[in-house]
């Protein structure tokens, strides 16, 4: 009997939470002075179209949904570590990107270079390959910098499981390099410099906890590598600037935090606060900018954004990356577009090979299968 009368209980509680939706919604919209959107379903014809199109405006437009939802994701949040469609909530504070875990952990068959091994992407290694070969007409060298997603690093920090795994977190990952390798392609492997570099008592987070790139030491040390490998290789002479390294701290938020869009899970942490070093040019104290002459250009997503060109400004690894050379650089930089928009964004503005001696093209990890706009054959003109 008991057990009855709860499921009436929850059954009318129900009825009542629906039935107040529409009379909550119109009394907002009349209490400011708007037209009911209900009346839009007089106004127009019933079709599927038309109803879809209402639904979706409901939606978005509710007062009471846009009310009672973000304390539902709080609750969620609280209950079951549900951070939503984009965050994974990791251990000790940290944040993931869900779809670079998703390309983690998820089957699926990555291109091998081979023909017919094009997925819905696009052809990877046929992108990759037309743009070598269109650089190498022109004299230019193509050096490949592929970003680690921050799981393939620190894939303890997503899941204790994880800590002391002898398996490499990003087996596809390497097939796909080794099949660039055997094709002739220059690669920077920054998952073996970061995993050695790890090894190192005392070392330090090459992440950042709350965001889904790299923290400025790990960003230094790409930018240390890639300088000595094109100094070391020949294909630049170091140059005369000479810069300086200025410390300069920055608090926010990360990325993927605010990927949650709760402002109440935001107020359980505090931003996270960030040490880095602003570059400078030693003669004149001004900080780093691009020189559209260089003999180098850089391109890349939002790994090339990140304190380059937001907070601290000129303190990314474009500017570290001057600051070893001994030269300004050139850039083009396109948050997650690295797979097929930066190039596009080139092709529309050859001037920029104008005297160019090396590319450096880099491209996150998950890009390998959700890059943006995929893999499309971009040709020089």
């Amino acid at each position: 009997m008991a057990s009855r009368k709860s499921h009436i209980g929850l059954i009318v509680a129900f009825l009542l939470l629906i039935g107040i939706v529409a009379p909550s919604q119109i009394f907002c919209e009349l209490r400011d002075k708007e037209q009911p959107q209900i009346l839009d379903l007089f106004r127009q014809m019933p079709t599927r179209a038309n109803l879809r199109q209402f639904e979706s405006r409901l939606e978005s437009n509710c007062r009471l949904a846009q009310a009672v939802r973000p304390w539902m994701q709080y609750a969620r949040f609280i209950l079951f570590e549900d951070a939503g469609d984009k965050a994974l909530v990791g251990r000790a504070g940290w944040f993931f990107y869900g779809p670079a875990v998703q390309y983690l952990v998820e089957p699926w068959s990555p291109p091998d270079g081979a023909p017919g091994s094009a997925g819905d992407q696009g052809d990877m290694f046929a992108a990759i390959l037309a743009f070598r070969d269109d650089l190498a007409k022109r004299g230019i060298k193509l050096l490949l910098m592929p970003t680690p997603n921050k799981a393939s690093i620190y894939p303890e920090m997503l899941a204790a499981r994880a800590a002391g795994t002898s398996e490499p977190v990003n087996a596809k990952t390497r097939n796909v390099l080794a099949g660039l390798k055997e094709s002739g392609i220059e690669i920077v492997d920054l998952f073996e410099v970061y995993g050695q570099a790890r090894q190192a008592a005392g070392s330090p987070d090459y992440y950042l906890a709350q965001d889904s790139h790299w923290s400025p030491e790990g960003m230094r040390l790409a930018a240390e590598v890639v300088a000595r490998t094109l100094l070391d290789s020949g294909w630049v002479q170091k140059g005369p600037v000479k810069y300086e390294i200025k410390p300069v701290a920055v608090e926010r938020y990360g990325d993927v935090l605010q990927m949650i869009r709760v402002s109440q899970v935001e107020q359980i942490y505090k931003p996270q606060r960030i040490d880095c070093t602003r570059v400078v040019d030693a003669q004149t104290g001004q900080p780093y900018k691009d020189d559209p002459n260089s003999p180098v250009l850089v391109l890349g997503d939002s790994f090339l954004r990140i304190f380059e060109r937001d907070e601290p400004g000129s303190g990314g690894f474009i500017a570290h990356l001057a600051h070893n050379l001994g030269f300004a650089v050139t850039s083009v930089v396109n948050d997650g577009g690295a797979s097929t928009l930066v190039r596009q964004q080139l092709a529309s503005r050859p001037g920029l090979l104008n005297g160019k001696k090396v590319v450096i093209w880099e491209f996150v990890e998950r890009d390998i299968r959700f890059g943006t706009e995929g893999w499309q054959v971009i040709r020089l003109p």
